[in-house]
């Protein structure tokens, strides 16, 4: 790598430890379908409760952010492209499954490494 990629990645991955407040209208799960040249991205509900944790609306239950957790999709959205994905959530969608500016800029930059893992056919991990 180069002492530039060395530096933007640095500074990428201290911005990926900041405290970031939650989106009460709910949180997506990113993935990459490589066999139809798609991504996705399942839209689940929550509950932001007083100490700023999502939980379920279910079970009460805080849903944990570094383990996996089986939880039911409200919606599953699909593109071919970051682009037509932002497009389906944000523009076709009413009302929006997402009220706070961060956490759209936040998925635009997913899907588009979701995109670049597409093409590349590279494995992609949501951040």
């Amino acid at each position: 790598m180069t002492l530039l990629t060395n530096n933007l990645t640095a500074i990428d991955s201290e911005l990926s430890n900041r405290q970031i407040a939650l989106d009460p209208d709910g949180y997506f799960i990113i993935y990459v379908d490589s066999a139809d040249g798609l991504i996705c991205a399942k839209h689940c509900t929550n509950v932001i409760n007083d100490r700023g944790l999502a939980v379920d609306p279910e079970t009460g239950k805080v849903i944990p952010a570094k383990r996996k957790v089986n939880r039911t999709n409200t919606k599953l959205y699909v593109g071919r492209t970051a682009k037509e994905l932002c497009v389906k959530i944000f523009e076709e969608t009413q009302p929006s499954p997402v009220s706070m500016l961060d956490h759209a800029a936040y998925l635009g930059r997913e899907f588009v490494r979701a995109e670049l893992a597409l093409l590349s056919g590279a494995e992609y991990v949501q951040d």
